[in-house]
């Protein structure tokens, strides 16, 4: 027999999944912010991070990451942003230790993103009710991913792999989890990577000019607003 509390926990999770790519469906975009030490050391409304997320917000991005910090301001400064950016679906990206990902569980944060595929952080993850969506590479990484119970993956890095590699997975393959195409890409490759088959589409520091955003994003804000 199952236990209990233990199948309570997976319930929870899989419903995390769930409301995140529900989320994503409305809007299929992901950008990926790693703080600098300005952010981590200046005062909160100073800090070029805050800013950023401010132009990223009116721009009517829904989805930010913030790159996980070993720095002892970091959880700080997730607090400040969640505090002062509520409509904004915040996560943390890069977690790659368990000592990263029980430094996020206090946070109570959405989701969280690692680059790799970890079959023992997930299985933490999965104690402490934290979404934690996987990097995956290989077709191999995908099955075990799957057969592991994730319902979203993220595809890493997509631009290595190329626009047509969903194409090629899908020939073989029974069904596909929800996938994220990360690593490399521009405000560009939006239209052409999800008319390929991609869910939705992580974008980073290419984005960034200068502490500016590129001002394709907002025209592409434009023709594809957010659902409601």
């Amino acid at each position: 027999m199952q236990n209990t509390s233990n199948a309570n926990s997976d319930l929870g999770w899989l419903d995390q999944q769930e409301a995140f790519i529900t989320s994503l469906q409305l809007q299929p975009l992901v950008v990926v912010l790693r703080p600098g030490v300005e952010d981590l050391n200046l005062p909160y409304s100073t800090k070029p991070l805050f800013n950023l997320i401010e132009q990223l917000a009116g721009e009517g991005v829904k989805h930010i990451e913030i790159a996980w910090s070993s720095d002892p301001s970091w959880l700080s400064l997730m607090q400040e942003l969640s505090s002062s950016f509520s409509d904004i679906n915040l996560g943390a990206a890069s977690i790659t230790s368990h000592i990263a990902l029980e430094s996020i569980a206090a946070l109570r944060l959405d989701y969280a993103m690692t680059p790799t595929w970890d079959p023992a952080l997930q299985l933490h993850a999965r104690s402490l009710k934290q979404l934690l969506i996987p990097g995956v590479f290989s077709p191999t990484e995908i099955q075990q991913a799957q057969s592991f119970g994730c319902q979203i993956i993220k595809l890493f890095p997509a631009s290595t792999l190329g626009i047509k590699y969903i194409h090629n997975l899908q020939g073989p393959a029974e069904s596909m989890p929800f996938i994220i195409a990360a690593g490399g890409l521009t405000v560009k490759d939006l239209n052409p990577w999800l008319n390929a088959g991609y869910d939705a589409i992580t974008l980073g520091r290419e984005l960034i000019s200068e502490q500016t955003v590129d001002p394709e994003l907002t025209k592409w804000l434009q023709v594809n607003p957010a659902r409601t």
